[in-house]
């Protein structure tokens, strides 16, 4: 059966990168069982049990190349995993084959590999992370000055600033790096806990004595890259883990798809648009189209990981006791595909978020049509001045506001309000004085200040933190 005659996931052929499809790979997944059977012999020895280096050696020399057929055929065979790649590998390693996986049960190898892969995986992510808050701080300040209408329930309000709006895009992925930085440091290797977390097993090995197989633990974790081991479990490391590393990503996907569902709606106003290429087709039917297909995707994708974070909710919830194999099946999708969509979703917020394209003179004259509704306050405020009553004024500029609103609602015309009011006795101004209230960088308050301390006290040390995440990383997306 050819390849194009069996299913085949879209984020493996379409949208994740190579490096995150690598983490959760055959080749790493069982490269690291392998790694972690060398720790365990080799910790062993080290306390006395009997194995040898040569053993070891052997172990060693056998990392990676993995006979796939021999473990599928004893996978058939078995119906166990975890024993197939043992007598696959014992294959390759005869003198070794007697000490491999002693004491340990399936979830040694199994979870801690879970673990080892989530933490790079995470490590990746922080990376892409940092990556799209730089090219957003390239366009925050490029544009902090820049006034543009605000929106509140979608409707003109005041005016913010292009600049402004991308910080409240970077605020919330600092809050996901941030997080994603807390599970980085937070997780545990299961260690060597044996069949129901009692470590009976390597109690047994080591005659009773209890600092050996804490010392056991403690050598594997250390040769593995960790600093500590979960303090207690049943088989399995508890899977509120894989919630935790999961909610983290739904939250990377809640930040990603406000920020591309806003940019969607600022490509209808024609305001602001994502990257569109030379030869891209918009549709198949409108030759004219430029639709946001980029941010509908990174939308779609985000959608995928919300749901996605309700698997390993419920599988924590209804875990047994010390051990219950109904988390297998569900985690070995759940966990691996949230990253994989996370990673694609990264992929296209750096790659829009780099090639952004800002229409001024549409932004101006949407800014300019709203302006005299924002500025009546300003003008009334004037007429005081000139010896006018609070009162009456506010009630008459409500009048012709609704006036010039109905010429704009209901006939078309533009927003003529400031001629109403210079037209009107009681505010005693020209069209000439009124003009002067019509300055949009009037309305925009601290919005370039605002900008400034954000890229200087909060992403300029993320990003000096993190520069060797930014050393010739383009983007390119696959479709």
């Amino acid at each position: 059966m050819s390849n194009k005659a069996v299913y085949e996931s879209p984020l493996s052929s379409r949208y994740a990168s190579d490096e995150m499809q690598y983490i959760f790979s055959p080749d790493k997944k069982f490269s690291t069982w392998r790694r972690l059977w060398v720790a365990l012999a080799r910790a062993e020895m080290e306390l006395g049990l009997p194995v040898t280096q040569e053993q070891i050696d052997e172990m060693g020399a056998h990392l990676t190349d993995i006979d796939y057929d021999s473990a599928a055929q004893w996978e058939r065979k078995l119906r166990h995993d975890v024993m197939a790649h043992i007598h696959a590998w014992g294959e390759q390693c005869p003198k070794a084959m007697p000490i491999i996986h002693l004491g340990a049960t399936s979830c040694y190898v199994g979870d801690n590999t879970d673990v080892i892969l989530m933490r790079e995986a995470l490590e990746l992510v922080r990376d892409k992370l940092v990556r799209v808050l730089h090219a957003l701080s390239v366009f925050a300040n490029q544009y902090k000055a820049l006034p543009t209408l605000g929106f509140t329930h979608f409707q003109p309000a005041q005016l913010v600033t292009v600049g402004k709006r991308a910080t409240l895009w970077m605020n919330e992925l600092l809050m996901d790096l941030e997080e994603v930085e807390h599970r980085i440091d937070s997780l545990k290797l299961l260690g060597s806990k044996g069949t129901t977390g009692t470590q009976a097993s390597f109690l047994e090995l080591f005659e009773g004595d209890h600092e050996k197989v804490k010392e056991l633990e403690r050598k594997i974790a250390r040769e593995m890259g960790f600093d500590a081991v979960t303090p207690v479990s049943g088989q399995t490391y508890s899977r509120k883990m894989d919630y935790a590393v999961v909610s983290t990503l739904s939250g990377i996907a809640q930040s990603a798809s406000k920020f591309a569902t806003d940019m969607r709606l600022l490509c209808h106003l024609k305001e602001v648009e994502e990257p569109f290429e030379k030869n891209q087709i918009g549709s198949s039917a409108m030759p004219y189209k430029r639709n946001p297909m980029r941010c509908e995707r990174i939308c779609s994708l985000a959608r995928y990981v919300m749901v996605d974070a309700l698997n390993p909710s419920v599988t924590a919830a209804t875990q047994w006791f010390e051990r219950t194999l109904d988390d297998s099946a569900n985690k070995r999708l759940s966990v691996p595909e949230a990253f994989l969509a996370v990673d694609a979703i990264l992929n296209i917020y750096a790659n829009v978020a780099s090639g952004l394209v800002v229409h001024e003179k549409v932004i101006e004259r949407h800014v300019m049509e709203e302006l005299p509704f924002m500025a009546s306050e300003n003008i009334m405020m004037d007429a005081v001045k000139r010896g006018g009553n609070r009162q009456d004024l506010h009630e008459r500029i409500r009048v012709l506001s609704q006036e010039a609103g109905r010429n704009v609602k209901d006939r078309g015309l533009p927003n003529n309000l400031i001629d109403l009011i210079a037209e009107d006795p009681m505010f005693g101004m020209s069209r000439e004085e009124l003009t002067v209230h019509l300055e949009p960088a009037r309305y925009i308050g601290r919005c370039p200040e605002q900008v400034d301390e954000f890229l200087t006290e909060y992403v300029q040390p993320v990003l000096e933190r993190y520069a060797s995440a930014l050393e010739g990383k383009d983007t390119e997306l696959k479709v």
